[in-house]
């Protein structure tokens, strides 16, 4: 059985996920209002991500007894200055979302839950991952510059993206 505090913890993290997915959604639709559809695919992709992570969170509150209480999403930042941007701001959401996932990790140590804290190592990896992804993207938009053949380059490179496993 969960305790009041990870449950209202863990709820909070489902809605972060689904904040997530909301986000990078919209940040595919940047990408499609500006004809770079290989971003706007890498995009679609991690919004899909996000929502699969909310549900492992629901069916583990599930799973411990608990009880499941989405709340409220906010709308999501729809304009960015460029791609470079929507990726800094990406970058930063990932960021949030490990700190918040880190202070649940934290609160079922000292609430010596363990099998909280054994579920949270896959998301604890898991983000290691998308902070690296983003960044490394962030990076090559860094270097193209103005460059538009460059970002079309990168377009065709992100469009390559396939879907995950989950394991």
């Amino acid at each position: 059985m969960l305790s009041e505090k990870i449950q209202q913890a863990l709820n909070r993290q489902i809605t972060y996920e689904y904040a997530a997915s909301y986000t990078y959604l919209a940040m595919a639709a940047y990408f499609e209002s500006l004809s770079l559809t290989g971003f706007a695919h890498w995009f679609r992709i991690q919004s899909e991500e996000e929502r699969e992570h909310a549900l492992r969170f629901f069916d583990y509150v599930n799973d411990r007894g608990g009880r499941v209480t989405l709340g409220a999403i906010d709308e999501p930042q729809n304009e960015y200055a460029s791609p470079l941007d929507a990726f800094e701001h990406a970058l930063a959401h990932e960021q949030r979302v490990t700190a918040a996932i880190h202070a649940i990790y934290a609160l079922a140590a000292q609430e010596n839950d363990y099998a909280t804290m054994s579920m949270l190592k896959w998301f604890i990896d898991e983000q290691v991952e998308e902070e690296k992804s983003a960044d490394e993207i962030i990076q090559h938009l860094k270097l193209i510059g103005n460059d538009g053949v460059g970002l079309l380059m990168l377009d065709r490179k992100l469009a390559e993206r396939e879907e995950e496993e989950d394991e």
